[in-house]
């Protein structure tokens, strides 16, 4: 069981821990705690979502953001590129790039970013909309969170190739099931994992 990683929906999740972690809030359902820290990793629509992160901000939300995202947030906005790291409490961000290669919906240059967040002992890593890339060789995570819908983002089999640059102990889908991808994509990630890695499909909350 993975504990505290939840997802809901297309590329969005929580997690739980020491501090409420939300990255790329969209399409919330009713009930959700308040979060400590909100992560965007870029500003379409279905990453950033001004309604969704109104219902989970509190007076001490922390918002971390490429700049093109400041415009369309308020609160205590603070801004990361690549390669940057900042720490909030307990939770440690460290933005990595997040870009496509063969298609033109996220180029390199615009700045968009994927997070490792190190927090109770665990890092995960959540891609953003990527291809596979250079980059991916060098994060240490425990938990890989990938797109494989394709489209805009990796495929299912591009993301079994991102597994095997990055091999962490678990990886979970994203990116499908809205927009783009069905469950299909899901499935044949988790059965095309490297040996070592184990694919968690989570159900949508």
């Amino acid at each position: 069981m993975l504990k505290g990683v939840h997802w809901l929906g297309h590329a969005s999740f929580r997690l739980d821990g020491s501090a409420t972690v939300y990255i790329d809030p969209w399409k919330l359902r009713s009930g959700h705690q308040p979060a400590d820290v909100i992560l965007i990793t870029h500003d379409h629509h279905d990453h950033l979502s001004p309604e969704d992160i109104a219902k989970i901000t509190k007076l001490d939300t922390v918002i971390v953001c490429p700049q093109v995202c400041v415009g369309n947030l308020r609160g205590d906005v603070r801004t990361i590129k690549p390669g940057e790291t900042i720490t909030i409490g307990d939770v440690r961000v460290k933005a990595v790039p997040a870009y496509n290669t063969s298609k033109p919906n996220h180029p390199k240059e615009a700045g968009h970013v994927g997070y490792v967040v190190q927090m109770d002992d665990r890092k995960v890593y959540h891609a953003g909309d990527t291809d596979v890339i250079p980059e991916m060789a060098d994060i240490g995570c425990d938990v890989a969170l990938l797109p494989v819908g394709g489209t805009y983002t990796m495929t299912a089999e591009e993301a079994i190739e991102a597994l095997e640059m990055i091999h962490p102990e678990f990886a979970v889908p994203m990116h499908y099931g809205d927009v783009v991808g069905g469950a299909d994509a899901a499935e044949a990630f988790r059965r095309g994992a490297p040996e070592g890695v184990e694919v968690v499909i989570l159900n949508k909350e």
